[in-house]
């Protein structure tokens, strides 16, 4: 097998760990090629934090991918997360569409919303915007805030098993994604995890593990980033979802056992190596 790439396109903080800053370690360590498209770059990411510097690179976004493109360059998957404007997702949806091929895997992760609340800075239109981007996508991995919001219902806190069949369903229908996860789901107390959805089998799986209390900034970006791992080195979608969980979870775990202030991110580091090595048992690469 060919070395694996993945380009991933999100902003980069330099402290606080999120983004490009979690996708490039957590690929790395499973032996994959990460390939950066940066959108902005800020000194710390948006929560918590005040004074932080922003630059905005999106005038960059697309001379990037033309000089790629220019190289003859091939990408096993793309990976999308946070785009700050209208603007960035209609340039990444040409990006997309100017580095995909047959056997490219798109994953978007629609970062727009939470707990029922856009994110600051996201007028009521976006979503409707990103549902355009997540309509190239083979994988889509919202949690429930913004799988209502592209669906264009209600926000569930609390959804039942049926209530998260329907979501996961309807996400692959509606925007014609071949599977979609969802994140934020849980089905009895004192667990959270993931639900995931095949439609080329239409088969529905969840993994939950230990709820750990408190706000985690960047949870949500290394779940994505585990995921894609896992599918990157031929894991099923349910079994990518399932180690994704536990990564994340462990991660948390260890954040709140150490006390130290959670906007700094997950301390995820410390299982790192162990994540890696299982992904790269499973699948051996040859590099050319």
């Amino acid at each position: 097998m060919q070395n694996l790439r993945v380009l991933a396109i999100h902003d980069i903080s330099g402290v606080g760990r999120c983004s490009l800053t979690v996708a490039l370690p957590v690929l790395s360590a499973a032996g994959i090629e990460c390939a950066v498209l940066p959108t902005a770059v800020l000194s710390t990411h948006t929560g918590e934090f005040e004074g932080y510097t922003f630059r905005d690179l999106t005038e960059d976004i697309v001379p990037m991918a033309e000089h790629w493109a220019s190289l003859g360059l091939r990408f096993d998957a793309i990976y999308t997360g946070y785009l700050g404007s209208f603007e960035q997702v209609e340039l990444v949806k040409q990006v997309i569409q100017k580095l995909n091929s047959e056997n490219t895997l798109v994953v978007v992760d629609p970062v727009m919303a939470d707990e029922g609340e856009l994110y600051p800075g996201f007028s009521k239109d976006y979503p409707a915007q990103m549902h355009t981007l997540c309509a190239l996508a083979d994988v889509i991995v919202p949690n429930v805030t913004e799988a209502a919001l592209l669906l264009g219902r209600d926000y569930n806190a609390s959804p039942d098993a049926t209530d998260v069949e329907s979501l996961l369903q309807d996400l692959c229908s509606d925007t014609g994604a071949k599977a979609s996860v969802l994140t934020g789901v849980s089905f009895e107390s004192g667990q959270l995890g993931a639900a995931s959805y095949d439609g080329a089998g239409s088969s529905l799986s969840y993994a939950g593990a230990p709820f750990t209390y408190g706000m985690y900034h960047g949870s949500g970006d290394l779940f994505s980033s585990a995921l894609v791992a896992g599918l990157m080195r031929g894991q099923t979608l349910a079994h990518s979802v399932e180690q994704a969980v536990t990564f994340t979870a462990q991660s948390i775990q260890r954040t709140y056992a150490a006390g130290t202030e959670t906007k700094y991110g997950l301390l995820f580091e410390a299982g790192l190596a162990e994540f890696g090595m299982q992904l790269q048992q499973a699948t051996k690469v040859t590099y050319e």
